[in-house]
């Protein structure tokens, strides 16, 4: 009994990521951070300036920040300095601090007539959807960095949440306030969230010549 050759089996599709730069996305670096403020309040942008401030500061994941209510930072008539909310990846609570330039923009975006009778932050253009989606601030991201001529492939959503850990770890070498900030239960995590060896490691081959 013979057989019969079977054809090869091709997918159907191509790879989800076929032309496509996988992998950490990069932080923002500080004058990146002032370009795409400066463009947005050109624009009067009041809530993306406040979001992206926000986004900035708090360090949240995309998750958890399109879902922050107003109560979560504003309260007896002023934005508060420092807000606290639960992750929703973890459960754990985590704090964040709210600059002055951070609470001057949310205050200017709450006084915004589409904020009227809104219990979340960032609402959605649908009765049907509370809050914007992350895959709607992920748009907003790659339209920020493109306005300032960055490649949109090399950034995202957690290029936000990177960027001020980025400063800060850069800065003090601080490992551990890094870990806090960003919420995160174990040291390895923020280790690898920071490429931190492969960055101390470039560090030292650049400072070598041969």
């Amino acid at each position: 009994m013979t057989i019969a050759n079977l054809p090869a089996i091709r997918a159907c599709r191509p790879a989800w990521n076929k032309g496509r730069i996988v992998g950490q996305k990069r932080p923002l670096m500080p004058k990146h951070v002032w370009a795409i403020r400066v463009r947005l309040e050109i624009a009067k942008n009041y809530r993306d300036l406040a979001l992206f401030n926000l986004a900035i500061d708090s360090k949240l994941r995309g998750c958890d920040l399109v879902k922050l209510r107003v109560a979560d930072v504003y309260a007896s008539g002023q934005v508060k300095e420092r807000a606290s909310i639960i992750q929703s990846k973890t459960r754990h609570p985590v704090r964040f601090e709210i600059t002055e330039g951070s609470r001057k923009s949310i205050t200017a975006w709450l006084d915004d007539p589409a904020m009227i009778g809104s219990e979340h932050l960032w609402p959605g253009r649908f009765h049907e959807r509370l809050h914007i989606s992350t895959r709607q601030y992920a748009r907003l991201v790659r339209n920020w960095v493109t306005s300032i001529g960055l490649d949109p492939s090399s950034y995202g959503t957690h290029s936000m949440r990177r960027t001020k850990v980025a400063q800060i770890y850069r800065k003090t070498g601080n490992l551990r306030a890094v870990q806090l900030l960003l919420g995160h239960t174990k040291m390895d995590s923020t280790v690898r969230y920071l490429g931190v060896e492969l960055e101390d490691a470039l560090a030292i081959s650049e400072a070598v010549e041969i």
